[in-house]
């Protein structure tokens, strides 16, 4: 398979013309990009096969699809901005080198037992023999000697491993010195680990029973030394290597030691100190097995393990000329003379230790547990060094019947592949070698004495180089094509499959640890992937720890960091392995170059680590790494980053991620500019840097008075709320999400609150404005916005006002209670006194004429108030929003917010009739009552009734006339639409706290769930987590029996009520007091953190009321109730109530998600080969066929009968709305209720039938299913005002359940008439235009691509729009039938004011149906109630081109296919006619004016007249709808029944 987005597009890399980095220029090559990032602010960047055109030649076998544009299938529409679940399996192995038993070495006692010249009395050596310790020959020496240079040889050797352990060489010691030596070198490392190095050689074996031997004082005696001595003096950790013959018996009694000392101290005390560890977390190296000698082969070092541990380029030279027959007589002296340094890798002896560390650290990977490898090899250098030469060990020895063992104990070794790579490598160096030594001064190719061999100065293998004569040109070394044939081959792996799921098995990623669970990909629920869940990555290709490698190298840097990126981009799994290996100090590292052309690819792999594990942000803090990706976000010039704005966006997410949750970050970003310069990207033309930039701001910003101040006085707020008519949903859900943070919405994890901090540069009458105004204006602009996503977010933002302002918002309750409760009682009680009508106005009044005579203070507050009632009024419309996530967040908001009204005073004035409300539906008509949400949740208290309740006035005066005359509409408003609402929501039932809290049941159910209406709810969204939060705290050990009656609602938790006993003050002066607590508590908010940053949990002396603020004020005139002293005036009665507020918004981590995603190549559905792909290209190829096919049918069928019955279905109720699937057999009808039902006509099946959730008492009044190239979505519209979609309608697909895709509010102004249409809507997928009229003035046109209005147009009609259509071209005109008759066409493009061009007036009675020719354009057909049908020309005049006149008694539907020129109508139902319906299909041709086509009287199944429509917003009986593609009709009778008939063709 190909990479559909291929790397180097997406990282911009240019080609390097006359590249100095030879074959790496495969993977430099067609560098050019050839495009900016895309500004489609619905695009998912990843649901888009080639975006630049490139084709791979599988690709140009297949069909060339079409683009085909799917709506409402974005990201954002399957999530609504939650992120994915994380499975158990999904979380980051520790790759810091932090999992337990992690060890770091202090020091290291180098003991040596040789006893030159004496020989063990074990021991029987052969001749000639092993004689070499440490390349010294002990015997060209006097013994002392050669003992000290053996002793400083073996700690050179030790120093190259990590020159910062300090080595102790300790010589042939005695039993006390090697006793005092070993318990210094513990209390010099304390809790560190000790590294213990034993030589045997001139000791006997050590014993079965774990004893090594050292001497006595005058070395007259061999003394046996205990290893549970050593134990003791060294503790733990440890690291042990054991160089001695049967030196297995050594490690297998240090186990067994270990074990029991680790099992008396759990005995005894528990658990180990912290700092200690178990002595069983020590690690081994031993020679040999217990059974084994050490070699005694001439040809190698007598030590020949410490040899392979500390200096294995040498004995790996030596060892292979001595398997390997090679030209030249290269001789093992020779090979000790290879010119170079082990630390320059551009050396011959430089490039074969770095080819050896990675080839090691490859064999170790693929070889070792996941937890084995990094402790071993990532935690600890001298550690990793000593394991890693331990494999050549295990190679070498086991060819000489010698078996090296470790503890932990690791899988073999020395047969794997990769050491045949290592063995091309020596061959490449050694064919050179003759030649290097007769260019190198100073070298010869003649034996050397063993003296000069035994001696050599210096750390072994840190050969001096010299420059060559000047006068001749120096021999110019071959580097080895390792590392290239390396990357070549990783490259391979990733373009062939490497992206690929698979089944577990060899080929896939290898379990964790050895558990039953490995690194699974997250699995979106929906996913239509079969079987997704036993899907695993592919097993990771073996070259990855070489690519790491690699990096170290200048001229291979760039290709390996390329593949690298191509490797991160598979997914959050492969970023985990790479950390695992240890790819962070490279990449941290590499930040500090200065290359440009490293640039984009630095960017994009540290935007997927930080994505994968943000805790990396403190250690980018602390080496100062930000500044790179700071720099790279300021650049003003374009060019110097190619795809500049893409990887902005990275570098703002990057830098987004290091200050969330750390103020140290934040502060770094803001002085290093971040903020300024995400200011200026707000403007940017990408969607995603725009989006990523309001993110970071929100970041920086997140509960810091510091950079709150800093932007305010850039005047951020207002620049964002600017940018709520962004046309990307993910950009105006960030700038929300900012604006919440902003507010005091947590970003982190905190609880979040304290508003918008200090602002100590504002006055205090300002800054209360400046909040309010945000919230207003963000609430203002967003309200009706067609992405649930984005209103979600508007709820956070409001709950952080109604946290800060929580009396006010009291207020705002009380006095809508008041207004509502009026008008719901004002019939019966119209006798009532008039004073008593005015409660809210007198309230009002006088709490307005406590400022005086300052007429702008009176302003000002009448007008904030006027704010607050406004952003009131939204939340109580989005409590019952068609998104059930975000009714239950507003309900979580709205139900606070009435808690604290029924803990406030209000409840106890003697005016106010008892609070008992409820969300839920009651009465037969289902009526909600919407004062408050407080009772919604069982666990709710109610108050004590009053003496008496008030009677009501009339409905004249309502808040908005209280208030002002200038406030919004919404204001205005407010009553009457809050009722309808009311009446329009009475299906929906909220959740309670338990049901949030656990799974629905049968025996637990409250009385609400038992309405037979409520229990069919429309389908949940994919991710449907959203959970109500109930004010009020459950008892702390209820019973069941009373968990039981709580849930039936007859128990309630015990409310922090006030007394019963009437009081003696008015609502002015509560509103007073709750307004002057918001104010103190403002106050001590700004006097918390003037001037400084402001601390978590800081407040005004006392206690805490509800949400953390403080007491209400003790000084004000009305703060204390004069008859109950202990009981505030203000929300401190509130102080039981849970701090539930502000919301947390998961928007953060679901944009995270995007940089976890793969980038580089193409979706499963667009990768040629895969399911999914060869699907679309199947139903692509079988729509091109249905196209061609109807094209000629089209042709034979107007003038053919239409009578050729195909299918017969029967529904359970009336079908009054029908819809046809273009391409498949689905036929999708809804009833007179809420009821959809979605059927195969071939098969006579129902597929699927579901509730669509509309209020009782309105109707389904619109259907259409749109995306019909590539599947199919139902989109609904109800007499509700509501848009409802919904995917994944048919089963037999396997895509997963029925879901809500989305819903909104596609109109509010809907006019109460007493024959309505309810909604109509029109569907253009063309343009992804939706146009909505009904029971409205205005025509309502939104875009599918941004999700928000477009423009409203006036119809100049006081009659409801009956139907709409639109030509599927390009055109921007549609036609609009009314009621009354009149026909009018728009035309977008033009003012408002002149949008209709076009009015005809031929109908006098309601349009039925307007619809364009099939094959006229600028011509279009309308029927009327009346039984006429007008044929129309745009282009002509106002009378109509033909018209028929076919039911004199009246007309049902009317219809026209839009593939042939046939329209068909319907007869009305007439008390004199109703058992019959009589059905005409006529051609539109001039030619054939008066002819039928077919004319069927079908039976309607009714045994009497029905005395009024089944629906009040459809005038009709029946229902009739043509295929769009397919010469069929379906047509719907009264009595469940649907004919589907066809045409005859032949």
């Amino acid at each position: 398979m190909q990479n559909g987005r291929h790397v180097q597009d997406l990282l911009g890399l240019r080609e390097r013309q006359g590249s100095e980095f030879g074959s790496d220029a495969l993977t430099e090559r067609a560098w050019g990009s050839n495009g900016t990032s895309t500004s489609d602010p619905s695009s998912t960047r990843t649901t888009n096969g080639a975006i630049h055109g490139l084709r791979t030649a599988s690709e140009a076998t297949l069909p060339d699809p079409t683009p085909i544009i799917p709506y409402w299938s974005a990201k954002r529409h399957l999530t609504c901005g939650n992120p994915a679940f994380r499975s158990s399996s999904a979380r980051l192995f520790p790759w810091r080198g932090s999992a337990p038993g992690k060890l770091k070495t202090a020091n290291a006692a180098l003991v040596l037992c040789l006893n030159i010249d004496v020989d063990p009395p074990d021991i029987i050596k052969t001749n000639p023999c092993a004689v070499l310790e440490c390349w010294v020959n002990p015997h060209s020496l006097p013994s002392h000697k050669a003992l000290e240079a053996i002793g400083s040889n073996l700690q050179h050797q030790f120093e190259g491993l990590s020159l910062k352990i300090p080595y102790k060489p300790i010589l042939d010691p005695s039993y006390e010195d090697l006793r005092r030596f070993c318990i210094t070198l513990r209390k010099q490392a304390k809790d560190e680990t000790v590294c213990f190095y034993y030589n045997g050689h001139g000791v006997p074996k050590p014993t079965p029973s774990g004893e090594l031997w050292c001497f006595n004082r005058n070395y007259t005696q061999y003394i046996p030394v205990s290893l549970m001595e050593v134990q003791t003096w060294l503790g733990s950790p440890g690291v042990y290597i054991w160089d001695c013959s049967a030196a297995g018996h050594l490690l297998q009694n240090f186990i067994n030691f270990a074990e029991r000392r680790d099992q008396d101290v759990l005995t005894t005390r528990g658990s180990y100190a912290d700092g200690m560890q178990p002595y069983i977390n020590s690690l081994q190296l031993a020679a040999c097995a217990a059974h084994e000698q050490l070699p005694s082969c001439p040809e190698l070092p007598a030590d020949v393990f410490t040899s392979c541990l500390t200096s294995p380029i040498d004995i790996a030279l030596r060892y292979f000329i001595m398997t390997h027959h090679l030209p030249n007589n290269i001789s093992p002296d020779m090979v000790m003379q290879v010119p170079g340094d082990l630390k320059d890798r551009r050396t011959p002896l430089g490039e074969l230790n770095w080819i050896f560390t990675a080839i090691t650290d490859t064999i170790a990977w693929t070889t070792f547990p996941r937890d084995v490898f990094t402790r071993l090899y990532r935690s600890d250098l001298l550690i990793a060094s000593l394991f890693r030469n331990f494999l050549l060990a295990e190679r070498i020895m086991k060819n000489y019947h010698c078996t090296p063992v470790t503890h932990p104990p690791l899988p073999a070794t020395n047969t794997h592949q990769l050491w045949a790579a290592w063995d091309l490598a020596l061959d490449t160096c050694l064919r050179q070698l003759p030649e290097l030594l007769a260019k190198t001064p100073g070298a010869s190719t003649s034996p050397a004495s063993p003296a000069t061999t035994a001696t050599r100065p210096g750390p072994v293998g840190q050969r001096g180089s010299s420059s060559a004569p000047l006068s001749e040109k120096p021999y110019q070394y071959i580097p080895s094509r390792f590392f290239t044939d390396q990357l070549t081959a990783f490259e391979v792996w990733i373009s062939r499959g490497g992206s690929a799921l698979t089944k577990r098995g060899p080929l896939s990623l290898p379990l964790q640890n050895g558990s039953d669970r490995c690194d699974t990909p997250d699995v979106a629920i929906g996913s239509a992937i079969p079987e997704a869940s036993s899907l695993v990555p592919r097993k990771p290709p073996d070259q990855l720890p070489i690519v790491l490698q690699v990096l170290l190298s200048q001229p291979h840097r760039l290709r390996a960091l390329i593949l690298l990126s191509q490797f991160v981009d598979l997914g959050p799994w492969a970023v985990n392995l790479v950390l695992t290996i240890g790819i962070f100090p490279y990449i941290s590292k590499l930040l500090q170059a200065a290359g440009q052309d490293l640039r984009p690819v630095l960017i994009f792999i540290w935007a997927r680590i930080l994505a994968v594990d943000p805790s990396v942000q403190v250690d980018l803090y602390n080496t100062g790494g930000f500044k790179y990706f700071a720099n790279v976000l300021a650049t003003q010039e374009d060019n110097e980053l190619p795809n500049s704005s893409e990887h902005k966006a990275m570098c703002a997410f990057i830098l987004s991620a290091v200050a969330r949750d750390f103020y140290n970050g934040q502060m770094a970003c803001w002085r290093e500019r971040v903020f300024d310069a995400c200011f200026e990207h707000l403007e940017e033309g990408d969607f995603l840097l725009r989006q990523w930039s309001a993110l970071c701001i929100a970041q920086i910003w997140d509960t810091n008075d510091e950079v709150k101040v800093y932007g305010v006085d850039r005047g951020t707020q207002d620049k964002l709320i600017l940018m709520l008519s962004d046309d990307s949903p993910e950009v105006r859900s960030a700038v929300l999400y900012a604006l919440s943070t902003f507010l005091g919405a947590a970003a982190g994890k905190g609880q979040g609150g304290g508003g918008s901090g200090t602002q100590y540069q504002l006055e205090e009458r300002i800054h209360f404005r400046m909040e309010v105004a945000v919230a207003t204006g963000a609430t203002l602009a967003v309200r009706d916005d067609a992405s649930p996503m984005v209103r979600k977010e508007l709820l956070v933002l409001i709950s952080c006002l109604v946290r800060e302002w929580r009396g006010h918002f009291v207020v705002c309750a009380w006095m809508y209670w008041e207004e509502d409760r009026r008008w719901r009682t004002g019939d019966s009680h119209a006798h009532v006194h008039h004073v008593e009508d005015e409660v809210t106005s007198q309230a009002l009044a006088e709490w307005l004429d406590g400022f005086g005579d300052d007429e702008n203070a009176r302003e000002e507050n009448r007008v904030l108030l006027s704010s607050f009632f406004t952003i009131f009024v939204v939340l109580l419309e989005l409590t019952i929003d068609p998104y059930h996530e975000v009714a239950t967040l507003a309900q979580t908001v709205m139900d606070y917010i009435f808690a604290l009204l029924l803990a406030s005073p209000f409840a106890r004035l003697d005016l106010v009739p008892p609070l008992h409300v409820d969300y839920r539906p009651t009465g037969v008509n289902g009526m909600h009552s919407r004062a408050s949400s407080a009772q919604g949740s069982p666990l709710i208290p109610h108050p004590p009734s009053p003496v008496f309740s008030r009677p009501v006035p009339t409905r004249s005066d309502t808040m908005s006339s209280t208030i002002s005359s200038g406030v919004t509409t919404t204001l205005r408003r407010t009553s009457s639409f809050a009722n309808a609402l009311r009446h329009l929501a009475g299906g929906i039932a909220f959740p309670s706290m338990d049901e949030a809290r656990a799974p629905p049941s049968p025996g637990l159910a409250s009385h609400s769930r038992l309405d037979p209406l409520i229990a069919s709810r429309p389908p949940s969204p994919n991710l449907n987590i959203a959970q109500y939060a109930s004010p009020y705290s459950r008892p702390p050990t209820p019973s069941r029996d009373k968990e039981r009656e709580r849930e039936r609602g007859n128990l309630h938790s015990p409310p922090v009520s006030p007394t019963a006993a009437p009081a003696n003050f008015l609502p002015s002066h509560v509103m007073e007091a709750l307004v002057e607590e918001d104010m103190v508590r403002l106050r001590a908010r700004r006097r918390a953190g003037a001037h400084g940053r402001r601390t978590a949990g800081s407040g005004a002396a006392g206690s805490s009321t509800v949400g953390g603020g403080p007491d209400s004020p003790c000084g004000s005139t009305f703060s204390m109730d004069s008859n109950v002293s202990s009981v505030p005036l203000g929300c401190g009665t509130g102080n039981g109530l849970r701090d539930v507020l502000p919301l947390k918004s998961s928007f953060f981590d679901w944009c995270c998600e995007y940089f976890t995603e793969p980038q580089m190549r193409q979706t499963e559905a667009d990768e040629p080969g895969s399911m999914q792909y060869n699907y679309q290209v199947w139903r692509q190829q079988r729509n091109e066929q249905v196209i061609t096919e109807t094209q000629s049918q089209g042709i034979v069928a107007e003038s053919s009968t239409w009578d050729r019955p195909v299918a017969n279905l029967h529904v359970n109720s009336n079908p009054l709305s029908m819809a046809l699937h273009a391409y498949d057999p689905h036929l999708v009808i809804a009833n007179d209720t809420d009821m959809i039902s979605v059927w195969d006509w071939r098969q006579r099946k129902r597929l699927n039938y579901f509730c669509n959730g509309n209020p009782k008492g309105t109707s389904i009044t619109s259907l259409h299913i749109i995306n019909q190239d590539v599947g199919g979505i139902i989109m609904t519209g109800a007499a509700d005002g509501i848009v409802r979609l919904y995917r994944n309608y048919d089963p037999t697909l396997e895509q997963g359940p029925l879901q809500m895709v989305s819903s909104f509010r596609a109109l509010h102004e809907m006019i109460q008439v007493r024959r309505g249409s309810g909604l109509v809507l029109d569907w253009k997928q063309s343009g992804g235009t939706l146009l909505i009229g009904g029971d409205s003035r205005i025509i309502r046109v939104w875009d599918a691509h941004t999700e928000t209005q477009v423009l409203d147009l006036d119809t100049n009609c006081d009659s409801p729009v009956t139907s709409i259509t639109s030509d599927q071209g390009s055109s921007s005109t549609f036609i609009v039938g009314f009621a009354d008759g009149l026909v009018k066409v728009f035309d977008r493009r033009l003012e408002e004011e002149d949008a209709i061009v076009r009015s005809y007036h031929d109908h006098h009675s309601w349009v039925q149906n307007v619809k364009y020719h099939p094959r006229i354009g600028g011509q279009f057909l309308s029927a009327s109630l009346a039984g006429e049908v007008r044929l129309w020309d745009a282009r002509g005049s106002d009378k109509a081109a033909q018209a028929w006149d076919l039911h004199h008694a009246g007309l049902s539907t009317f219809d026209v296919h839009s593939q042939t020129g046939a329209f068909a109508t319907t007869s009305a139902l007439i008390p004199a006619n109703f058992r019959y319906q009589r059905l005409m299909i006529h051609p539109i041709s001039d030619s054939l004016p008066h002819t039928t086509l077919t004319m069927l009287n079908l039976p309607t199944g009714l045994s009497t007249y029905p005395p009024k429509s089944p629906s009040p917003y459809i005038p009709r009986y029946t229902s009739f709808a043509f295929h769009p593609m397919e010469m069929l009709y379906a047509i719907g009778l009264p009595d469940g029944s649907v004919k589907i008939n066809g045409c005859k063709l032949v």
